[in-house]
């Protein structure tokens, strides 16, 4: 596909498919040409086929917002794990069982997973110059509204990002030194990217989507492409985050939820046995917020359980 640049098309909305190189993967791609010269802002969705609130949200960009209203052009891709969303798969891309948040910087030959990915680095990349990619909690998975951004990026590409980041409907902003995801990839690339999570436990609703639509506005408004930027004075800075996982296989029963506050020492959960015996206790290391953690009772060895974030000021 070649993605037009904006003094080439009239302004308007227009639907595509990015090709993969492989027969039937191909990529929704939606461009919204706007009216007035401006930069180009990437929207991804769906790269995790149980997290729906972006998909939604993208949806709904794409039928309200007026073309001759934009300076620039939104690219979106509603939809980059369609194979893993119309199966119901939690995390993966269920032709090779990947994840596409692990699959960066990928290679032209690879699974379908990594031509997926490839196809992304390589034909949206170069067309960006802000990228955001929406997630929300998977469906095992409860969240609090939250902001990954790349921290040991580019300090001009690092900076930028956190500035979009403030105009964001999110409570928290947590520094990620990720280098596998499609966001921080790009980061590494030059593009200023977040991550931006709502949403869980294959869950959505129609307040998450306004939520998210605002955001995408707010964050339009702060590249000046048009719309009004809404600094977001309440969002919280996290120093850094702690990730737990499972220590063996068992049962698992947190004691907490997405948002709460915690001080130093508290109990997150437990990991027990199927006859009750106790196998591991995760406890904060500091005082700060719980970020997300899983709802699922059976975890695996090395499943991710809890995240806590320890603020600013603390």
């Amino acid at each position: 596909m070649h993605l037009l640049q904006e003094y080439e098309v009239a302004p308007g909305r227009r639907r595509g498919r990015l090709p993969t190189g492989l027969e039937g993967v191909d990529l929704p791609v939606w461009t919204i040409q706007g009216g007035q010269p401006g930069p180009t802002l990437v929207l991804t969705a769906g790269v995790h086929g149980c997290e729906y609130v972006g998909i939604l949200a993208l949806r709904a960009l794409f039928d309200q917002i007026s073309p001759e209203k934009v300076k620039g052009r939104l690219l979106l891709l509603p939809l980059v794990n369609s194979g893993g969303f119309y199966a119901g798969a939690k995390r993966v891309v269920p032709g090779d069982g990947k994840n596409i948040n692990r699959a960066f910087p990928a290679r032209a030959n690879g699974t379908v997973t990594e031509r997926i990915a490839y196809a992304i680095q390589t034909q949206i990349y170069p067309e960006a110059d802000f990228l955001l990619d929406l997630h929300g909690g998977d469906a095992n998975e409860a969240m609090t509204p939250l902001i990954f951004y790349p921290a040991d990026a580019e300090p001009s590409v690092r900076n930028t990002a956190l500035l979009g980041a403030m105009h964001l409907e999110a409570g928290y902003r947590v520094p990620s030194t990720s280098r596998d995801g499609l966001y921080s990839c790009a980061a590494r690339r030059g593009v200023p990217a977040l991550l931006m999570e709502v949403g869980g436990q294959g869950l959505w609703s129609q307040e998450q989507v306004a939520m998210e639509l605002r955001s995408i506005y707010s964050l339009m408004g702060a590249l000046d492409m048009g719309g009004q930027a809404i600094p977001n004075d309440t969002q919280m800075e996290v120093l850094e985050a702690s990730y737990d996982v499972a220590e063996t296989a068992g049962l698992w029963f947190p004691e907490v939820f997405p948002g709460q506050r915690v001080a130093a020492g508290a109990v997150l959960g437990t990991v027990v046995s199927l006859d009750g015996g106790l196998l591991q206790t995760v406890k904060v290391r500091w005082d700060g917020v719980v970020l997300y953690h899983t709802v699922a009772l059976g975890v695996e060895k090395g499943e991710a359980l809890v995240a806590c974030g320890r603020l600013a000021g603390n």
